[in-house]
């Protein structure tokens, strides 16, 4: 009997249309490389972690091999992938120390004005969102989307705050965008048409929530008569979004080929809103949430990647939490939250080590599920994809903001991995000007002019 082989295009099919990609296995033969996409990058997702990282413990004694530290070893099987890069500041973030540094991060933005102040640019996943939306080749149901899974902690008690916003629209009003919290929504929203058994409860959703936003829209409309010229702005720009969403219902997956219903994950017992009941120094705990937080995050990073695959959006934000980050980890056996062991509890390396090697963790399994769809013969979602993880500053116990724990994956637009990359010490506004030109932007500078020394060299080999 010959030896027993598996193409590199099997899947495991299960009932109905559901069928799930196979990773490369030893069996399939070679291995697959690395690949660098030709031509503009065509998917972006932006990926926070809170509260920066133990250094010393994250940085690679390799510089060939960007996974030899102990904090992002969990990342082995995506080194050929994966680009660290190392000496680069956030220049721009002035302000309060945590809100300067989540909102210049993907802005190149400082904070001016009050501490309620946001960014006085979009950030750059809405740039690129933009560009992508304007050519009908690459334009989408959604222009983006935006998940968050422990978020609005402490201070902010579950609302929109500078303190908890990465992300900020590409427009005059620059309106800060707030991640979809609820995964169960979400799956519905993005996925329910895809469902065989749920075809008529999908559409009765629909209307059901379309119902709904109607009714918003004549309250707010009533409510305009009586405002001034600037609250009537925002409440112009808020009626926009609601009449996005509605359009975007009707817009559901269409299955076939790569896009398939994502398994949905049993949340039962998680609080998506718990935030609002939050206390300011993390005092009041919701230890059923917290448990669940590494199943709920992997459920939402399946559906992220799927709705890439199903074409529903080609640019995403996946926020784990706020630069609080008042949330306990049970699944680790901490039982103070991330904030404690950064700052208020004195800064404890161990525990916040531990805590990045999980989040290595999961950003493993985000680029599996990527690297798992196949796009092409021998191309991956991923090697046309850019995956830019950061965080809203550097060292904890100082809040310092030079040495930035930056990574890039993916090829898109010719990035290249399996490095470490050196920066020198060099304005982290550049590494945005470069994300855009991998996507085919060829601006010089972005964010706030005296942040910028031009495009960061190197991204592409």
């Amino acid at each position: 009997m010959g030896k027993l082989k598996l193409d590199r295009r099997t899947v495991l099919r299960g009932a109905g249309s559901i069928a799930i990609a196979l990773p490369w296995l030893e069996i399939m033969g070679h291995e697959k490389v690395a690949h660098a996409a030709e031509g503009p990058a065509k998917r972006l997702l932006t990926v926070y972690t809170p509260g920066g990282t133990v250094l010393d413990k994250f940085w690679p004694t390799d510089k060939a091999d960007p996974t030899s530290s102990n904090i992002l070893k969990p990342l082995a099987p995506h080194k050929d992938k994966l680009l660290v890069i190392k000496g680069m500041n956030m220049d721009c973030a002035k302000g309060e120390q945590h809100q300067a540094g989540i909102i210049g991060w993907l802005t190149g933005s400082k904070q001016e004005g009050s501490p309620k102040s946001y960014s006085s640019f979009p950030s750059i996943d809405q740039v690129i969102a933009s560009r992508l939306q304007a050519n009908p080749a690459t334009k989408r149901p959604r222009g983006s989307l935006q998940f968050g899974v422990r978020w609005a902690t402490g201070k902010s008690h579950g609302l929109l705050s500078p303190i908890n916003s990465a992300t900020f629209e590409d427009s005059k009003t620059l309106t800060p965008l707030p991640p979809r919290l609820d995964p169960q929504e979400i799956f519905t929203d993005l996925f329910g048409s895809l469902d065989p058994g749920q075809q008529d409860g999908a559409a009765l959703r629909i209307a059901r929530r379309k119902s709904v936003l109607d009714y918003v829209d004549k309250r707010y409309v009533a409510l305009g008569s009586k405002l001034g010229a600037a609250d009537k702005a925002k409440l112009d720009n808020h009626l926009t979004k609601i009449r996005e969403i509605e359009s975007a219902l009707e817009q559901g997956a269409v299955g076939g080929g790569i896009c398939q219903l994502p398994m949905r994950a049993d949340t039962t017992g998680y609080n998506p809103t718990t935030g609002l009941n939050s206390g300011n120094a993390g005092e009041i705990v919701d230890s059923r949430s917290d448990e669940m937080i590494p199943k709920v995050g992997q459920f939402m990073m399946d559906m992220m990647v799927m709705a890439f695959a199903c074409n529903l959006t080609s640019v995403g934000h996946f926020q784990w939490t706020d630069t609080e980050a008042k949330h306990t980890f049970p699944w680790l056996s901490l039982k103070n939250h991330h904030h404690f062991y950064q700052h208020d509890g004195g800064f404890l390396p161990a525990e916040c080590e531990k805590i990045g090697i999980w989040y290595s963790q999961m950003h493993a399994h985000l680029l599996s599920a990527m690297d798992a769809v196949e796009v092409a013969p021998g191309v991956s979602m991923l090697d046309e994809s850019v995956v830019f993880f950061g965080s809203e500053l550097a060292h904890p116990p100082t809040h310092d903001k030079k040495n930035m724990p930056f990574m890039l994956a993916g090829g898109g637009g010719g990035l290249k991995g399996g490095r470490l990359l050196e920066a020198g010490g060099k304005p982290h506004n550049n590494l945005l000007v470069s994300i855009l030109n991998l996507f085919g932007d060829s601006r010089t500078s972005y964010g706030h002019e005296e942040f910028n020394s031009g495009a960061q060299q190197g991204l592409t080999g």
